[in-house]
């Protein structure tokens, strides 16, 4: 199954590097290559990771990936990859508003 990134989930790459790369670029960057080859490795075994609780219907998934959130939905023919980005942040409230 093939894997596609949102745009949503691409800034979250560019912001995620732009953050890394204040104190190390290099690192910045394999980080960034780490973290999308995490993501693609959805493509293997999509199912593998719960639907997010409280909010099935949405069918959403998040997939951890060290300290980083991979948000992404199966679609009929591919996997969109919704979001990228650090745990810590309230992902809940930036996917689904005040459900």
């Amino acid at each position: 199954m093939r894997v596609l990134f949102s745009e949503e989930a691409e800034r979250g790459l560019e912001e995620i590097a732009d953050y890394i790369a204040k104190d190390n670029p290099r690192r910045a960057i394999s980080f960034v290559r780490e973290l999308r080859n995490a993501a693609l490795a959805l493509s293997d075994h999509p199912e593998a990771h719960p639907l997010i609780p409280r909010y099935e219907e949405y069918g959403h998934r998040r997939k951890p990936y060290r300290a980083y959130l991979i948000i992404y939905t199966i679609k009929a023919n591919h996997v969109l990859v919704d979001a990228i980005l650090h745990g810590s942040q309230d992902y809940e409230t930036m996917l689904f508003g005040d459900s």
